[in-house]
């Protein structure tokens, strides 16, 4: 296993756990990648969000990736956005180095990390974003989105998280854009889903609506609602001080998603979400 790290600025880095190169696993020596961005409602970013989860993706097989991004009073939109989207470009950038199929990179978030990810999945193509990350060719588009009990839109979030976030900008307008649900479209990549019902914190709503928004656009999608699990499962074992024997199935439902997806090189005879018709309307 090989370490990198890269430091953007004080409290934006990405640190990546990766595979190396074995003859005796050649088709390996290319992997999916899984970006990791911990919740913490742009406040802080969380460590029970970070590297539990993704020693989960890495002994499924995955190269792995925390992501720190911008919080605190320094979060004002697109800021956050803008760093993962360098992040993301970087790992596409370093791919063959690294041993990564650039085209193979899926951003998984929690919370307000799950926002952060949705708004990546949703907000890529923002010529505002584009040109802050430089990526004016779609490098940071991620190829999957995995969300676990993400924030949404700005329903979840009390009055001053929201006016923090929209700093100086129009704030109408910049609500418009946090409320990831109504950014979904054919530019969004599939996402896995995952929730609880006895969320207090991050309604369960989020996660339908954004469930909703994938139907209405005819976007792949798979989402889980378990009934049981306060906000901040994790992982859900006690590596997080959580015991959640039936929400922690996330993580293995998650890792065969992705591998779903991306394990194999012929897409078409994955049908992977194309067969779906919508009854007439």
């Amino acid at each position: 296993m090989r370490y990198v790290e890269k430091v953007y600025k004080e409290g934006v880095t990405l640190k990546g756990y990766l595979y190396e190169a074995n003859d005796e696993m050649p088709y390996f020596n290319k992997r999916p990648a899984v970006v990791v961005c911990p919740g913490g409602g742009y406040l802080f970013c969380s460590a029970r969000e970070a590297d539990p989860v993704a020693t989960v993706f890495s002994a499924a097989g995955f190269n792995t990736f925390i992501c720190t991004y911008t919080v605190g009073e320094n979060a004002a939109f697109p800021s956050s956005l803008v760093d993962l989207s360098i992040a993301v470009k970087d790992i596409r950038e370093n791919a063959d180095d690294w041993g990564i199929d650039a085209d193979k990179i899926a951003v998984c978030g929690f919370s307000a990390g799950g926002h952060l990810c949705a708004s990546l999945g949703t907000l890529w193509n923002l010529p505002e974003v584009q040109e802050k990350s430089g990526c004016m060719n779609g490098e940071n588009k991620p190829n999957a989105l995995v969300l676990g009990y993400p924030v949404i839109n700005t329903y979840s979030w009390m009055e001053p998280h929201v006016v923090r976030l929209a700093g100086d900008r129009d704030f109408n307008e910049t609500v418009n854009l946090l409320n990831t649900d109504k950014n979904v479209g054919p530019h969004t990549p599939p996402a896995f889903i995952m929730h609880t019902y006895c969320d207090d914190v991050v309604a369960v709503e989020d996660s339908l609506n954004f469930a909703n928004a994938m139907a209405a656009n005819d976007r792949p999608f798979e989402l889980h609602i378990f009934t049981n699990g306060v906000h901040g499962i994790s992982v859900g074992d006690m590596r997080v001080g959580s015991n959640e024997p039936e929400a922690s199935k996330w993580c293995d439902m998650a890792c065969d998603w992705l591998w779903k997806l991306f394990g194999r090189d012929d897409k078409a005879a994955l049908k992977f979400g194309e067969n779906r018709k919508h009854p007439e309307k």
